[in-house]
C-alpha cells in the first residue's frame, strides 16, 4: 500500500509539472507576442489550452509568470557551458567564448525576454536586477575569474577584470546585437559573426596581452 501510495503521488507530481509548463509556454508566446502590458491572463490561458482558474492555481498573477518565465531563461543561460579552464590560452578561450556568447543572444527568440524585461525594468525594477543579477551577472563574473587566473600568470596585463571582461563582452556585440534586438535587423550570419568575434579577441589582447 505504501508503494502504491507514492506512486500515485509520482504521478500527480508529473501531472503537476507538466501542466505548469504547458502554462508557462502559453505565457511565453503571450508576452513574447504582445508585451507585458498587452498580455492578460485571459489571453494567456487561452493561449495555454486551461481555463482561467487552473491558471490561477499556479500562479497569482501574470508579475509571477513572468517572473517564472525570467527564472527559466536565467536556467537556459546557466546550462550553456563556456569553457573557462585557466590551462586554455587566451586568444582560443575568448574566441570560443564569443562565439558560444553570441549565438546564445542572437539565437531565435532570444532578444525576446531582454526587450521584454527593458520595457517593464523602470516601472518594476526588481525584475530587471533579478535578470541582471541572474543571466548577464553571471557571465561577467566567470570571464573575470579567467582573466585573473591569465593575469597572475603573466599572459594579460589587466588592472580590472570586471571592466576588462565587460568590455569583451560589449565588444562580440558591436555592430550585431543591437540590430537585433530591436528588430532592425535579422540574426547575424556565422561568417559575420566570426568577423567580429575575432575583430573583439584581436583588439581586446592587442589592449591587455602583457608586453
Amino acid at each position: 500500500m505504501v508503494v502504491a501510495g507514492r506512486e500515485h503521488v509520482h504521478v500527480l507530481q508529473e501531472e503537476d509539472s507538466s501542466k505548469r509548463r504547458q502554462i508557462l509556454a502559453g505565457a511565453h508566446k503571450v508576452f513574447m507576442d504582445l508585451g507585458f502590458d498587452g498580455a492578460s491572463m485571459g489571453e494567456i490561458a487561452r493561449a495555454a489550452g486551461v481555463s482561467k482558474g487552473t491558471l490561477y492555481v499556479y500562479f497569482a498573477d501574470k508579475s509571477a509568470l513572468f517572473e517564472a518565465i525570467l527564472e527559466e531563461e536565467a536556467l537556459f543561460h546557466g546550462q550553456v557551458v563556456f569553457n573557462f579552464d585557466p590551462a586554455r590560452d587566451a586568444e582560443t578561450t575568448l574566441n570560443d567564448f564569443g562565439q558560444a556568447y553570441l549565438h546564445l543572444l542572437c539565437r531565435p527568440g532570444g532578444g525576446s525576454a531582454i526587450r521584454t524585461v527593458m520595457a517593464i525594468a523602470e516601472r518594476m525594477p526588481d525584475v530587471g536586477r533579478r535578470y541582471y543579477m541572474r543571466v548577464l551577472d553571471k557571465t561577467i563574473n566567470r570571464l573575470s575569474e579567467y582573466l585573473r587566473a591569465h593575469v597572475a600568470s603573466g599572459d594579460l596585463a589587466i588592472d580590472d577584470c570586471d571592466l576588462a571582461a565587460s568590455q569583451f563582452m560589449e565588444l562580440c556585440k558591436a555592430s550585431l546585437f543591437l540590430p537585433f534586438v530591436f528588430q532592425a535587423a535579422p540574426p547575424p550570419s556565422e561568417q559575420r559573426m566570426a568577423e567580429v568575434i575575432d575583430s573583439a579577441t584581436r583588439m581586446f589582447l592587442g589592449a591587455y596581452k602583457a608586453k
